[in-house]
């Protein structure tokens, strides 16, 4: 007689990172950021009574900045899960010290996996265009590392850089930074899965059915409005170290009794 799975029964939810975890160009009815996290969080929530969910991340942070003022706050929380995404925005920046992002990386992981029952790493996605190609050896390091941890720490990782379907442009917001509500919920559907949980979209791998490209005007047009509402701006502060994130608190810092 077969008997009959054993399905996952979390109770807590602790998310921690930068703005992908944030949940940045996902945009709520009031104006929030809503994310992969949020998503992920409802979901659980509905299978358990009185589950608890906080999103510690903010945008912008580096992996320094995730060790130093999140890491022991959910570390003393003790979830039953949390989810570890960072590093990404120091590759992105001129001057990166991998030795020195994957040591706060292996340090962060070090004290976070005793701290909960599962601890969630991820492969980031990619999306594809000639920008992100000078930075891909740098995330492909980070990305190596992330395994690494994982094997020797027990944690899991979900391999969205390796996703079809998120390294298509449609699935990222004009921003070119942050995905669409799409990409979110299939961010969080991945993570669903590697949990355990019984899979509500098994094609969240499968890219998008293919359209005809905008034409040569269009995308002028567009690169024209990234570069002066995003990309200029970006550049700005990384010279002048600041921040997108400065003085901002996360949004859920406490690890509450989950309300959508």
């Amino acid at each position: 007689m077969q008997k009959n799975p054993v399905l996952p029964a979390h109770s807590s939810l602790v998310a921690i990172g930068d703005s992908f975890t944030e949940g940045m160009s996902d945009l709520a009815s009031d104006g929030s950021y809503r994310g992969w996290a949020d998503v992920l969080a409802g979901r659980m929530a509905a299978r358990t009574p009185g589950f608890r969910y906080a999103n510690l991340a903010v945008r912008g942070k580096l992996i320094g900045q995730i060790v130093e003022e999140q890491v022991d706050v959910a570390v003393a929380m003790r979830p039953d899960v949390i989810t570890l995404v960072g590093g990404l925005n120091d590759t992105l920046r001129p001057k990166c010290d991998m030795d020195r992002v994957r040591g706060l990386l292996s340090e962060a992981v070090e004290r976070l996996a005793p701290a909960c029952e599962q601890l969630v790493l991820m492969r980031s996605p990619g999306r594809q265009g000639p920008v992100l190609e000078r930075f891909r050896p740098r995330m492909e390091e980070l990305f190596d590392c992330v395994d690494e941890l994982a094997a020797r720490h027990g944690a899991v990782v979900v391999d969205l850089y390796g996703a079809p379907s998120l390294s298509d442009p449609r699935m990222w917001d004009v921003d070119r930074l942050h995905l669409t509500p799409e990409g979110h919920r299939r961010v969080a559907e991945a993570v669903w899965q590697t949990l355990g949980y019984d899979p509500e979209d098994t094609e969240w791998r499968t890219p998008m059915a293919a359209t005809a490209p905008p034409g040569w005007v269009a995308r002028r047009v567009e690169d024209a409005r990234f570069t002066k509402q995003y990309l200029l701006p970006w550049i700005g502060r990384r010279l002048t170290g600041r921040s997108s994130g400065d003085g901002r608190a996360p949004k859920r810092p406490e690890l509450l009794p989950y309300e959508a």
